[in-house]
């Protein structure tokens, strides 16, 4: 390997949005600042969360959602 043409791989200091701190190694050179993290991303959590701006959830869920069923669909016919 040639000498010199490496970055540096330093620590640095990665701060999430939700207060979590860890530190890691990188050849960024400065701390990290993340909107999301292993700690707080839904898919490691488990807990999905919705953000709602302007009820757009709503008004997908009114268009394109399932419909109820009405009373009669949803009664077992009996055979006659």
């Amino acid at each position: 390997m040639k000498q010199e043409i490496h970055p540096e791989y330093k620590e640095i200091k990665v701060t999430c949005s939700c207060g979590s701190i860890f530190a890691t190694r990188s050849t960024f050179g400065k701390d990290l600042l993340l909107d999301v993290c292993s700690m707080c991303h839904p898919f490691y959590t488990g807990k999905q969360k919705i953000i709602d701006t302007a009820g757009r959830v709503d008004k997908f869920q009114q268009k394109y959602g399932r419909k109820k069923a009405s009373t009669e669909e949803a009664q077992p016919k009996t055979p006659e």
